[in-house]
């Protein structure tokens, strides 16, 4: 008999941490489809907003994530930057950044992200039976004044460093640009303020994803995911298994109670 109600109790215990870990996935859930609509309620909101004409004098309230901007200057050739392993399509490639020069005086400027090429392929070598990766034809960059239209973002979007637990440099911006051997940094992820050091420019706080131009670059910027819906599937698929669990919880238990009475009457009538 002892048996029999350490197994019932460990039950009931393994059933109730079970309800417990399963409706707070379905609430966590919840909360990942209210983060998601906030999400959308911003891009919308971004987008909804009247075009931005980008100058030295532009306030950084005003540089709010998703809305429509215009940027006029001079491109820095210089000063460009791939970002490495982003992927168009399955097909691996980078993203082009350029810095547009908006008043010389002040060396004002805004990054850009100019758009996505694909990663060049060299025939394999003789000691490699695999093609090897060389450095991408970068289009032609336009002189003069040129006007650029994009959507606003409020960084260079990142990608998980695997070596930035080992502290090496892989990967890493050089201390300043351009680069001494004349080529193009290839970079994983790139921060703001470190660009602005090592190219002596004062950035505004925002970068402009291009939206339109004249080159061969592909300009389909990825954005967040903002189905909350599925988010809500799943919730109500974790509340449904923590509602079944809750259940055979309740069975066990009353079958436990029942079966306890019974013996206990069945001990009173046979003292």
């Amino acid at each position: 008999m002892a048996h029999s109600v350490r197994r019932i109790f460990v039950a009931l215990v393994l059933l109730g941490v079970a309800v417990a870990v399963l409706a707070s996935l379905g609430a966590w859930q919840l909360r990942r489809a209210d983060e998601r609509r906030a999400i959308a309620a911003s891009i919308e909101a971004g987008r909804a907003q009247p075009p931005l004409v980008l100058t030295p004098e532009t306030q950084d309230d005003a540089l709010t994530a998703w809305r429509p901007a215009q940027a006029t200057g001079q491109w820095l050739n210089q000063y460009s930057v791939l970002l490495d392993n982003r992927n168009q399509d399955g097909k691996p490639g980078y993203w082009l950044a350029t810095p547009l020069l908006l008043d010389a005086t002040s060396h004002q400027a805004v990054l850009v992200l100019r758009g996505w090429l694909p990663r060049s392929l060299s025939p394999p070598s003789s000691s490699s039976a695999s093609p090897m990766s060389s450095a991408p034809q970068l289009p032609d960059t336009p002189a003069g004044v040129q006007s650029v239209t994009g959507e606003l973002s409020a960084r260079v979007p990142r990608l998980f460093e695997l070596w930035s637990l080992g502290g090496t440099s892989q990967g890493q911006l050089p201390d300043m640009l351009p680069a001494a051997d004349g080529g193009v940094p290839q970079v994983q992820n790139l921060e703001l303020p470190a660009y602005a050091r090592a190219t002596g420019l004062s950035l505004l706080p925002a970068v402009l994803m291009q939206t339109r131009g004249a080159d061969t670059l592909v300009r389909d910027w990825p954005q967040p995911s903002i189905d909350y819906n599925q988010n809500r599937g799943y919730a109500l698929q974790w509340f449904s298994f923590a509602a079944i669990a809750a259940a055979a919880w309740l069975v066990l238990a009353w079958r436990a109670l029942r079966r306890g009475r019974e013996r206990q009457f069945d001990d009173s009538q046979n003292p």
